[in-house]
């Protein structure tokens, strides 16, 4: 079995997981502004509870986005020095995909997960996914997007049933969805890292430096937002 360590930082939460065969830990934590001083501190605190090191391991997962676009920076400066350093593969894994994994096979959820973060500037990022079975990848129905929330809205209308997970639920045009959404929904390493397991004996495991994070939103984008936010 593939040992696998996996890391997010694409949202307000932070969290690893570590995955080999049936043994799955994991570390979550809501640590707003704090992935910085948090994310390696976790790695190496759960690296030392299982009293291996990041050579050992087969291959390491990143929540590759969308997400924060700090976030998503911060974690991809993180795997990059692991990565190099243990000369040790990577395997990106969708947020919004780690999103409807998590939630599909809990509370007779049912399989079809709409994922939505707040992007802010009026936006989600959303991706609609069926989910079949535990041991099988989410099908993408609506691949992984930016729109507005009324465009979202629009382009699911006629879509059957689902629930919803995550902080772009906080907006009208999707609230009024479905009754069946939960807000404080996460991107987390445990959910990565069992993806990321299929992703592996899949044969999709890549070299750390042909690997990028998924913004979406370009940074050009982030920019004229910073711009605006920022007091002449």
């Amino acid at each position: 079995m593939a040992k696998i360590l996996a890391l997010d930082t694409s949202s307000d939460a932070c969290s690893v997981a570590y995955l080999d065969g049936d043994q799955l830990i994991d570390r979550f934590e809501l640590a707003a502004k704090s992935h910085t001083q948090r994310a390696l501190p976790m790695v190496a605190e759960l690296l030392a509870e299982l009293g291996t090191s990041v050579k050992q391991l087969d291959a390491i997962a990143f929540g590759a986005g969308p997400g924060s676009f700090t976030g998503l920076r911060i974690g991809m400066g993180v795997v990059q020095g692991l990565a190099f350093g243990a000369d040790v593969p990577v395997l990106p894994v969708s947020t919004l995909m780690a999103m409807a994994y998590g939630r599909a096979f809990g509370d007779a959820a049912g399989g079809r997960i709409l994922s939505a973060l707040d992007a802010r500037m009026g936006e989600v990022y959303w991706g609609l996914y069926e989910c079949s079975s535990p041991v099988c990848l989410p099908r993408a129905i609506h691949a992984d997007s930016v729109n507005a929330p009324e465009s979202v809205a629009t382009l699911v209308a006629r879509e059957p049933a689902f629930i919803g997970v995550g902080s772009g639920w906080r907006y009208g045009p999707l609230a009024s969805l479905t009754d069946r959404h939960e807000i404080e929904v996460y991107p987390s390493a445990r959910d990565i890292v069992q993806l990321a397991a299929m992703l592996y004996n899949a044969g999709e495991a890549q070299a750390v430096e042909q690997v990028q994070p998924v913004y979406l939103r370009n940074e050009v984008s982030w920019k004229k937002r910073q711009r605006i936010r920022t007091p002449a």
